[in-house]
């Protein structure tokens, strides 16, 4: 299995450089961000990682700082990605977004957690994708 290394824009201007070892992961990180930027979404960040987990996209829509966990599949064999969203991941994600929430005081205070399943074709091409908004409300 390749390592890909993919260059993560921050909104403080500098890069930093994340390595994903899961090709499938990483393409479906890549068509969740374009399908949220196609929606309208500014994508802030990809790939946040601090002691408390990991946050794949970061991103502001309509005045609010989402946090968004993406779930690739290329099969539906083994359930959903969204049904791969345990309560601790959850829990690490809210972690984790608190924590960036803190670390950028300016932006929104409105928070939300979404989840992107993305279902690939045994080609690796786009069969379905599926978001849902605020997994916590």
């Amino acid at each position: 299995m390749s390592i890909e290394t993919l260059q993560i824009h921050t909104i403080i201007g500098y890069t930093n450089y994340v390595k994903i070892s899961n090709p499938t992961a990483s393409k479906g990180e890549d068509i969740a961000a374009e399908f949220l930027q196609k929606k309208g979404y500014k994508i802030l960040e990809r790939n946040f990682r601090k002691k408390y987990g990991e946050v794949d996209i970061i991103a502001l829509h309509q005045n609010v700082l989402i946090f968004i966990e993406v779930k690739t599949r290329s099969s539906s064999q083994f359930g959903t990605g969204f049904e791969a969203i345990t309560s601790s991941k959850l829990q690490s994600i809210i972690n984790t977004a608190q924590l960036y929430k803190s670390m950028h005081s300016r932006l929104p205070e409105s928070l939300r957690i979404d989840a992107i399943s993305v279902l690939l074709t045994w080609r690796g091409e786009l069969e379905e994708i599926e978001h849902m908004e605020n997994l916590t409300g």
